[in-house]
């Protein structure tokens, strides 16, 4: 659908778009099923997995079966129940789980809604099983849009999708089980993302660590992300990265997310604020580990005028981690850690090597006073414990006052 300007496209019944075709002509072949003739002509790869040997997350034509997410494998040989391999080259599919008397589907249309005309609505639909690729939306909003009470779930790559869409207003969505990203933002200004419930997106095995996956992604955007509930994503909960400029972070609850909770990467005049923050960075695979160089609750990357107040980041795999590294040139000229202000947050640190604190590289080196520590209130296992770092040191709770951070601050054992 393309809507026209100012446009409503609503339900109040819940309708469903969906992407997806039925597949029902399926013959026994040994102790699998196999249809033909569904799939299209083989097609480049994109992005990165987690799997990056077998490498098929961004094979689009996803199955459902009586609309449960069937997990693709790389080959016909390790077919079984629950599980699917499609040939490109063969026009073959093969379905491990007998489809006999039952609902199989093929995800095959690329996008439900997708517009650049201004003043759109979208309410109450459910967007499901699209095919959509790498880094695109099932759902795409445009300038001024309003999305608002909508489900938008088990699509391939990103649920809802904002591309040049300042001013839109995305309000009360439930985004969740998408292939890659829950929602993402694509060079839109003063976007507002308010009281969504983000959750358990990531199903296809994007790259987990490092790549566009997880919860919710901007670039080259700005605005406002409040309220919202982002929760048991396979990426990181909430992540702005590359020249995001003017990014107010308030007021959400980021829980259970397998990489960091917050990360704020290349970027400027962001604010991170009484926000909730727990269990996030525990479920990294390839290419991440867990000190202070791979994240925590919060991450800033490499990013200038951020302030990070009044939040509660506990039980994660590190508390607050600030990072300076080397990353060339953006919009503004080189990007550089500067000016970066932590105070007056709570931070529980009491398990395996949990840490907080700055590290840095050759090459970007911090000048003393671009980074503060004030006020925060700490919550450890041991006093004596080196639950600090800066720049390659560990610390105590002594050290780390002495080193000049968070000198009015409280530290608390047990």
């Amino acid at each position: 659908m393309r809507p026209k300007a100012n446009q409503t496209i609503a339900s109040d019944d819940r309708a469903v778009l969906t992407g997806s075709v039925p597949l029902t002509s399926w013959t026994r072949s040994g102790a699998v099923w196999v249809t033909r003739g569904a799939l299209p002509p083989a097609y480049g790869k994109a992005g990165q997995c987690e799997d990056n040997t077998a490498n098929i997350c961004s094979l689009r034509e996803q199955l459902f079966l009586d609309g449960k997410h069937l997990t693709r494998v790389a080959s016909q040989s390790a077919v079984e129940a629950g599980t699917f391999y499609a040939d490109y080259a063969a026009d073959a599919i093969y379905l491990g789980s007998d489809p006999a008397g039952r609902s199989v589907e093929m995800a095959k249309t690329a996008t439900a809604i997708e517009s650049n005309q201004p003043g759109v609505t979208v309410r109450g639909l459910t967007v499901e099983h699209f095919a959509s690729a790498a880094q695109a939306g099932a759902l795409v909003s445009g300038p001024g849009w309003t999305v608002r009470a909508n489900e938008v779930r088990w699509n391939k790559s990103v649920g809802l999708m904002l591309v040049n869409a300042d001013d839109a207003r995305i309000e009360r969505n439930l985004v969740h089980h998408n292939g890659q990203l829950g929602l993402g933002q694509y060079s839109s200004a003063n976007a507002n993302v308010t009281r969504n419930v983000i959750s358990h997106n990531n199903t296809d095995g994007f790259w987990i660590a490092d790549w566009e996956s997880g919860g919710m992604k901007s670039t080259r955007s700005s605005g406002t992300v409040s309220g919202n509930l982002i929760q048991a994503n396979l990426g990181v909960g909430l992540w702005a990265d590359v020249a995001d400029d003017g990014r107010l972070i308030s007021g959400n609850r980021i829980v259970g997310n397998a990489a960091d909770g917050i990360r704020f990467e290349i970027s400027r005049n962001g604010t991170i604020e009484h926000n909730t923050i727990t269990g996030n960075g525990f479920g990294t695979g390839r290419g991440s580990g867990t000190s202070l160089w791979d994240g925590g609750g919060i991450n800033v990357n490499t990013s200038s005028n951020v302030t990070v107040r009044g939040n509660t980041v506990i039980g994660n795999v590190n508390g607050i981690a600030i990072q300076s590294r080397t990353r060339g040139d953006g919009p503004w000229g080189r990007y550089l850690l500067r000016d970066v202000h932590v105070t007056g947050n709570t931070v529980g640190m009491t398990g395996g090597t949990q840490a907080t604190g700055m590290v840095q590289n050759s090459g970007a080196e911090v000048p003393a006073g671009e980074l503060v520590f004030s006020g925060n209130r700490y919550q450890l296992d041991r006093l004596a414990a080196q639950r600090f770092g800066r720049f390659g040191a560990k610390l105590t709770a002594e050290g780390w006052r002495a080193a000049g951070h968070d000198t009015a601050g409280s530290f608390l054992a047990g």
